[in-house]
């Protein structure tokens, strides 16, 4: 029996979370380097900055955890001392520094908290999928707010937040879509809480802005897609540093006219690259940027 073309045959749906995508805008080497190149090149000494960010974000999911009689500001406290990640500072003293200022954070932000006001999630993941991509990634809280739901992302950086930072998020997007047809009601509003000054800034999404979002992820996948297909072409029957071994008695088929890698994933050059876990592997990028120290990310480092 003749076997069917393929030509016409629908696209392999390109699996993706928000983050994913977000490193193919942001560079295509860093890109190849995170989720291609097997064994991943060895990444730089961890940041000072993500320490305190995934410190607080586990605090307060834990928080929300507690039983509801648990969930006072001291408690948040509590949670965020034990929990504390101490790598990447400069020193104890500094990490000591940080860990009772984030503590500071915590407590605040959750003595604004209506204790008793139970999220949909916590740490909730939501996926979705369109012709192109399958999409999925973890909501920090999912709040039921009247009729709709309201997704909210905790932020600790330096830098004060601004309404166009929630409005073009195109993970806040993916999340307010996917937690919609997971839980099976509207979601249109999306809530970044800055917990170093408190504030909060929203975004209430339209179904057509909603839209706009998703056909962005999916142009995004389209490209990173056909990029991972060249590669894997290029590397043979498994992507490079892959274990898995070729029968015996084959040879590995390179394709017709062999890509250069550099060209599919070409390093976007920009002050970012001073903050590039793999920096001590882009010439580029050490050109483009200068070195940064790893506590340098902290305000008043």
């Amino acid at each position: 029996m003749d076997q069917l073309p393929l030509e016409g045959m629908p696209r392999r749906l390109y699996s993706c979370t928000p983050s994913r995508l977000n490193t193919w805008l942001d560079c295509p080497r860093r890109y190849r380097f995170t989720y291609l190149d097997r064994p991943s090149p060895q990444k730089g000494p961890p940041w000072a900055h993500n320490s305190v960010g995934v410190s607080v974000h586990n605090a307060l999911a834990a928080w929300w955890r507690e039983p509801y009689d648990r969930r006072t500001p001291a408690m948040a406290g509590i949670l965020l001392a034990n929990g504390w990640i101490g790598e990447g500072f400069r020193d104890a003293e500094q990490s000591t520094a940080w860990r009772d200022r984030a503590r500071e954070m915590v407590v605040g932000y959750t003595a604004s908290l209506d204790p008793s006001d139970e999220p949909v999630g916590v740490e909730r993941t939501v996926a979705t999928r369109t012709s192109v991509i399958a999409v999925s990634g973890r909501i920090d809280r999912l709040d039921q707010r009247g009729d709709e739901l309201v997704v909210v992302d905790y932020k600790t950086g330096r830098r004060p937040l601004t309404a166009d930072d929630v409005r073009s998020s195109l993970a806040l997007a993916v999340y307010a879509v996917a937690s919609s047809r997971v839980m099976r009601r509207p979601c249109h509003r999306v809530e970044l809480h800055h917990l170093p000054t408190g504030s909060i800034v929203e975004w209430e999404h339209t179904d057509e802005s909603l839209s706009r979002h998703l056909e962005r992820a999916e142009a995004i996948a389209i490209e990173a897609s056909e990029a991972d297909d060249a590669y894997r072409d290029w590397a043979g029957v498994a992507p490079r540093g892959s274990r898995t071994a070729q029968p015996a008695g084959t040879e590995r088929r390179p394709p017709a006219v062999p890509p250069r890698v550099d060209e599919l994933f070409p390093p976007r050059t920009g002050p970012l690259c001073s903050w590039c876990d793999f920096r001590r592997h882009c010439r580029e990028g050490q050109e483009a940027a200068g070195d940064r120290r790893p506590w340098d990310g902290l305000a008043d480092a």
